[in-house]
């Protein structure tokens, strides 16, 4: 039984229990439903297989999620193709509800990821929650940017819950699990085949209200989940990168095929609030972040701030600093709480104020 047919089964009668007490008759109303199904479920009578797994789940101290179970993620029950549980190693919560996903090429280049981990930190002091693979390269960039700056963050495996891939990413599964979540819809067990990945990517895109994709060539999954999300109604971004890299392929065409390029956190922000998914920060109950000594640099720049607002431009040609290296000092400024961002990327020095 496909994801889609489970779901018509439990639009119509609403349990999985009154699915199996159902007549054959009432049954063949099911839109798509085969008679080789229908018997199935009126002459099934083993559930060896559903004990053991529930069994096994208890062991583990995993949570299942059922389609119909108020905790179920809001946003992936709209998609097409639900899967009908979810295996959840941590906690998935009402504020997880506005989630971005951040994802990319395992081959990923310092460049890759050092904006990778900025784009979390900015992304996670917004409120959102961030959802990847935990996959090597971009995924574990996004994993750890986000736990770095005290956020969710959700990892979506392409395996069992019990079976982390890959396998020198169990630590950072652990630090997840504490801090969010780690999800997979495969039973208990379930190696990472190759034929399960695709599967895995419409549930990044569908817990997500848009996906960032940072680094992707031609041939990469990650355009595949930039497709899956399209197809969900979600927004689609893309970081652009050197033309003459083969992990910027995918994400450049992305951007000339109509994906928000992106360029700092508030071309993220400045789509996704408007459509009113605007969230509630998830680390205003943690510990505020310590501020470190600013480098001299850094000092420059907050001295050329004042209490107007003053506009990103304005402080490139003031500092006479190349206009990534102001964006970066900027993003690190605001996170230490020391300057505000408005709109229209305009800067606030708070300690003026």
């Amino acid at each position: 039984m496909g994801n889609v047919i489970y779901k018509r089964l439990i639009e119509i009668f609403v349990s999985p229990e009154n699915v199996f007490q159902a007549a054959a008759e009432k049954l063949k109303r099911v839109e798509g439903i085969r008679t080789k199904t229908i018997k199935e479920i009126t002459h099934f009578k083993n559930c060896d297989w559903a004990d053991k797994e529930l069994e096994s789940i208890k062991k583990l101290g995993v949570t299942l999620l059922t389609f119909n179970d108020n905790r179920y993620p809001r946003l992936l029950k709209t998609i097409y193709d639900p899967p009908p549980f979810l295996y959840v190693w941590g906690a998935m919560k009402k504020i997880d509800d506005s989630a971005l996903a951040i994802i990319g090429s395992r081959n990923a280049s310092s460049y890759g990821k050092e904006i990778t981990q900025r784009l979390t930190r900015a992304l996670t002091h917004q409120g959102f929650t961030i959802v990847s693979g935990l996959a090597r390269g971009i995924d574990s960039a996004a994993h750890k940017g986000t736990l770095e700056a005290g956020g969710r963050t959700f990892a979506v495996l392409g395996s069992g819950i019990d079976v982390i891939y890959p396998w020198e990413n169990k630590k950072l599964a652990e630090s997840i699990a504490e801090n969010g979540a780690v999800i997979s819809e495969f039973p208990i067990g379930t190696p990472p085949e190759a034929i399960n990945f695709p599967p895995r990517n419409r549930i990044i895109s569908g817990l997500s209200v848009g996906t960032v994709i940072i680094e992707a060539s031609f041939r990469s999954g990650s355009l595949i989940t930039a497709r899956l999300a399209l197809e969900q109604g979600r927004e689609v971004f893309a970081v652009p990168g050197n033309v003459d890299s083969p992990w910027s392929k995918g994400t450049n065409r992305l951007i000339k095929e109509g994906a928000k390029l992106v360029m700092d956190p508030e071309d993220i922000i400045e789509e996704i609030i408007p459509q009113g998914n605007k969230p509630v920060s998830n680390i205003e109950n943690k510990s505020p972040v310590l501020r470190k000594e600013l480098t001299p640099e850094c000092q420059k720049m907050l001295d050329l701030i004042e209490t107007n607002p003053i506009h990103i431009d304005t402080l490139i040609q003031k500092s006479g600093l190349p206009s990534n290296k102001v964006s970066s000092m900027l993003l690190d400024l605001e996170l230490q709480g020391l300057v505000k961002q408005f709109s229209g990327k305009m800067f606030k020095n708070l300690l003026k104020s």
